[in-house]
């Protein structure tokens, strides 16, 4: 485990922010109208982290990363790429800090999520694809003297995520087993590392969409990689490529990571709406996704942890992500 890892420096993140994030709170998942779809004799609790500041789990990261600059640094201000949650937690902590902040997203990213970061006076820059989109990050850091503050591949976006790991631990003890979607890795990496901090014997399984499956391909070759097709309604999870910072946590701290379809998202969004009241994006239903799709045999019994990560999303991209699909059923 990296040093920056452990649970004083953990606790000592839950300190800085303690005034300024929340404390999102857990569902336990009993009501009649998802009791049907669970797991056996399981008990799920849901983290309810699409509550958080900016509407994702990106706000803890990106507020830790901001509060880490020094004088000259937040002269300078910061810069980042990002699909729309990190963007938007970015422009949130910037403003909150008075740092000057350019994202860069791409053009087709939720109009929703770019004009947020514009409410919060972060110039927006878009670019045509992801790939130009880190081509773009590199000019502005060389000619402007930006920091960038990565999406996931950053010690303080880590370590934000593992306040929230550490968080759920408390609320929802002795937990069995904790889903939890891949992108980057950079959620994952920070939240398994608190998990088995606090409860070595918690099996963590990530959750990534099959058309992104860049942390399977990671893991598999052992380095890190890039993907040369991204194909996935997912785009919070629709990370380029893996980097060997948060691959190698993945690796320690990971006991397994699976693939969905993108048709199994677009029905948990579904499900979530008809039985929990909640419209959320496609990153967010992957947790559940899993939990109540093909590991359900293997959940029964079980005491288990799953994240709603976001929520940013407009209804029109909603309906468009889920139309022609079922809401999640039992087969």
């Amino acid at each position: 485990m990296t040093s920056e890892l452990n649970l004083h420096a953990i606790n000592n993140a839950r300190q800085v922010i303690r005034d300024y994030l929340i404390e999102t709170p857990i569902l336990p998942l009993k009501s009649s109208k998802i009791a049907p779809y669970l797991p056996e004799e399981a008990e799920l609790f849901l983290k309810l982290e699409l509550f958080q500041h900016t509407g994702s789990f990106k706000a803890r990261g990106a507020f830790l990363g901001v509060s880490s600059l020094d004088e000259e640094s937040a002269r300078r201000g910061v810069v980042t790429v990002s699909g729309g949650n990190h963007a938007l937690a970015l422009s949130w902590a910037a403003k909150a800090r008075g740092v000057p902040v350019k994202v860069v997203m791409k053009e087709s990213a939720d109009p929703i999520r770019i004009q947020g970061c514009r409410d919060m006076g972060a110039e927006v820059v878009l670019e045509k694809d992801m790939i130009a989109c880190f081509d773009a990050v590199a000019r502005i850091r060389e000619e402007e003297g930006r920091r960038y503050l990565h999406p996931f591949n950053d010690p303080t976006m880590i370590l934000g995520s593992a306040t929230c790991g550490a968080e759920l631990m408390e609320q929802a003890k002795s937990l069995d087993v904790v889903v939890l979607p891949v992108g980057g890795g950079g959620l994952i990496s920070g939240m398994a590392s608190a998990i088995k901090l606090i409860n070595p014997k918690a099996v963590v399984i990530g959750v990534e969409p099959e058309g992104c499956d860049n942390m399977s391909r990671g893991l598999a070759a052992g380095h890190a990689i890039v993907m040369d097709r991204i194909d996935t309604i997912a785009d919070s999870l629709g990370a380029p490529e893996t980097l060997e910072y948060s691959l190698n946590i993945v690796r320690q701290m990971v006991d397994e990571v699976i693939t969905l379809p993108d048709a199994a998202l677009a029905a948990m969004m579904l499900r979530m709406r008809d039985s929990l009241s909640v419209m959320v994006e496609p990153a967010c239903a992957a947790s559940l996704a899993a939990a109540l799709g093909p590991l359900r045999g293997r959940l029964k019994g079980k005491r288990v942890g799953v994240l709603a990560c976001g929520s940013n999303t407009s209804s029109d991209r909603w309906h468009e992500h889920t139309t022609g699909h079922q809401p999640f059923s039992l087969q």
